[in-house]
Parts: structure tokens; C-alpha cells; sequence
């Protein structure tokens, strides 16, 4: 569906951004691949590992609605990626990450509809199920924005979705390159947030395939949900040091005992595919489908009892300690 079609994709000078171009490169035949992001020096080096034809670069902000608009005459599909997210930072610069999260998804938005773009994903996080800081508050409120842009849309063509997962095994700011700091650096011991703490466990290209994947599914309106497995933080540190002893420091500020993708209060809208969940829209849309129990590639999905809630914590498949190792070798971390 990507053959002669052309994507644009915001912060796509991130590692999910390099993986995604990588992908479509690859896989496909797209017309242009045009990288939409605010870095110079990232798209300087970014040119310098992709030198395809078929390559943009666009300088821009989400926050300038303006250039969006101009980014995105004749694209057909946009991968909205850009963020800002780290929780710590957004705690402090709380307008600095409205701004981008919330008032640049609105821009996306607009400049799509502007444009006619085909189809739209937006990428959420668990920290937008049940946000306990504000980096989560504002991308359940870029989440809202993006399901809500579908009846915005009017007589409009653009369709909008969501996909939503959570850390990247081995992406920056993460876990995994953090315990392997330590342990390059002869650390006599590896921190524990809490030793009942759980993650689900997805890789880069998984998150790529998942977002290409949606583009073939989606109605407008989903938030896509991958079934993943769950790891305990305490059998990830085994995994990648069996003989450090592990020292339990506190929960961070902001951060879960177990990371939330479909929560309780959304039971009722959730349908549970063979391989994902989708989360229905809360509001009814006046110019598009409201039946999403069978997506566009056939696939039905059935309800979710009434109070269910899928978390790493309760999810029915863990790795153990050989498991992970298996897993992040794959995932090359």
C-alpha cells in the first residue's frame, strides 16, 4: 500500500524514525520519504546513512503549524512521532511540553485536513492510560485529539488512529543501556526501582511493524494496542548480570509499578484481536464507520470482559531470565 506514496514522518530523525525509513526503504517502493524534525545536525547525519533518492528533509517544528502545512502537500500517509518525553523534564517545563505534545498534535491535525492527507498514526504511550504525570497527561490528551480529528474531518478523506505501546527494549533513556552502563563500569550493584515492577518488553521493529501495520487496518478512531510479553525488572537484571546483587532504591517520581496499555475504565470499548487489542472511541462519529469488530483487512476482534485491564503486571505471558536474554539479543541490545 505504500508503493509510489509518500510518508512524512515527525521527530523522524529518532531511532524509531531511522527503523521506520530503514523499513520502508527496504520493504517497499514509496515515492519519498520525507523526515519532518527540528534537529539540523540529526538530519545532517541521518542523510549521511540514507542516501536514497526517495529521502527528504524537512526543518520544522510541530509547533509551526504553518510549515506543517507546507511539509505535507502531496503526502499521502503521516507517522506522527514527534514528542517530547522524558517525564522528569516535562515535570519541570510543563508549557514547553504542552506545547509540542498537545498544541503539535493539533497542528498535525490541521495540516493534514489542510491537505488532504490519505491516513494518519499518531504513536501514544502507556503512560497515556491513567497518566499519573504530565508527559502522560499530554499524550492521552494528543490520543483524544487524534480520535477526535476523524469527525473534525467532516467531508474531508483523512482518516486518524493511534498506536500506543511502551519502552522500546534498548531505546535511549531506557533500562536495558542504563543497567549495561553500570555494569561496563564496574558497578558493585544493580538498582531496583521496586522488585514486584514489571515491563512489557517490545522491540524497534516490532513498534515499526506494528504502526505499517495499522495503516492497513484502521477505520479512523483506534488506538491500537500490541499483545506483548511482560518481563520482571528483577529478572532483567539477572538476565544481564547473574552474579551483581541487586539494591531495591524507591519508585521514581511519576512512574508505575506496571505499565497500563488498556485500562479497566475502557473495558467496555476494548476488542481483543488475535495478536492486538483496539480501543473503540468514546464518542460516536457522524461521517464514518462506528462498527470496528472487523477491521479493513478482515480481522474480527470480540469484547473484553467487563473490568478487564491489560498491564504488564496481570498479562499471561512472562520471559523468564533465558527468555530475555533470547529477546534482547534479537532485538540487538
Amino acid at each position: 500500500m505504500f508503493e509510489d506514496k509518500s510518508i512524512l514522518i515527525t521527530g523522524g530523525t529518532g531511532s524509531f524514525g531511522h527503523r521506520m525509513t530503514r523499513t520502508l526503504l527496504e520493504r517497499h517502493r514509496p515515492r519519498r520519504v520525507i523526515v519532518y524534525s527540528r534537529d539540523e545536525l540529526k538530519q545532517f547525519e541521518m542523510q549521511q546513512r540514507f542516501d536514497d533518492s526517495r529521502m527528504r528533509f524537512f526543518l520544522g517544528d510541530v509547533r509551526d503549524a504553518r510549515r506543517l502545512v507546507q511539509a505535507m502537500q502531496g503526502v499521502d500517509f503521516v507517522i506522527h512521532a514527534a514528542a517530547l518525553k522524558q517525564v522528569p523534564a516535562a515535570e519541570y517545563n510543563p508549557t514547553e511540553c504542552i506545547k509540542t505534545n498537545v498544541h503539535g498534535a493539533e497542528n498535525v491535525i490541521q495540516a493534514a485536513l489542510d491537505n488532504d492527507v490519505d491516513r494518519v498514526i499518531a504513536l501514544s504511550t502507556d503512560k497515556a492510560a491513567n497518566p499519573i504525570n504530565l508527559y502522560g497527561a499530554t499524550k492521552l490528551a494528543s490520543d483524544k485529539l487524534f480520535v477526535a480529528a476523524n469527525n473534525m474531518a467532516g467531508g474531508h478523506p483523512t482518516r486518524f488512529s493511534v498506536v500506543r505501546y511502551g519502552n522500546v527494549v534498548g531505546s535511549r533513556g531506557s533500562v536495558v543501556p542504563f543497567f549495561k552502563r553500570l555494569i561496563a563500569e564496574g558497578a558493585d550493584h544493580l538498582p531496583i526501582t521496586h522488585e514486584a515492577m514489571t515491563r512489557f518488553w517490545i522491540t524497534l521493529q516490532e513498534g515499526v511493524d506494528l504502526v505499517l501495520d495499522g495503516f492497513a487496518r484502521m477505520h479512523g478512531g483506534e488506538i491500537f494496542v500490541p499483545k506483548l510479553p511482560s518481563v520482571r525488572i528483577v529478572d532483567l537484571a539477572r538476565a544481564l548480570a547473574p552474579d551483581l546483587p541487586q539494591k531495591v532504591v524507591g519508585i521514581r517520581p511519576g512512574e508505575k509499578l506496571h505499565e497500563i496499555m488498556c485500562p479497566a475504565d475502557d473495558s467496555h470499548l476494548t476488542l481483543a484481536f488475535d495478536d492486538h487489542f483496539v480501543i473503540r472511541p468514546t464518542i460516536t462519529f457522524t461521517a464514518r464507520t462506528n462498527d470496528f469488530a472487523v477491521n479493513r483487512l478482515g480481522e474480527r476482534g470480540r469484547p473484553v470482559e467487563s473490568g478487564f485491564e491489560y498491564n504488564s503486571g496481570n498479562n499471561d505471558h512472562f520471559l523468564d531470565v533465558d527468555e530475555i536474554r533470547a529477546f534482547n539479543e534479537r532485538a540487538g541490545v
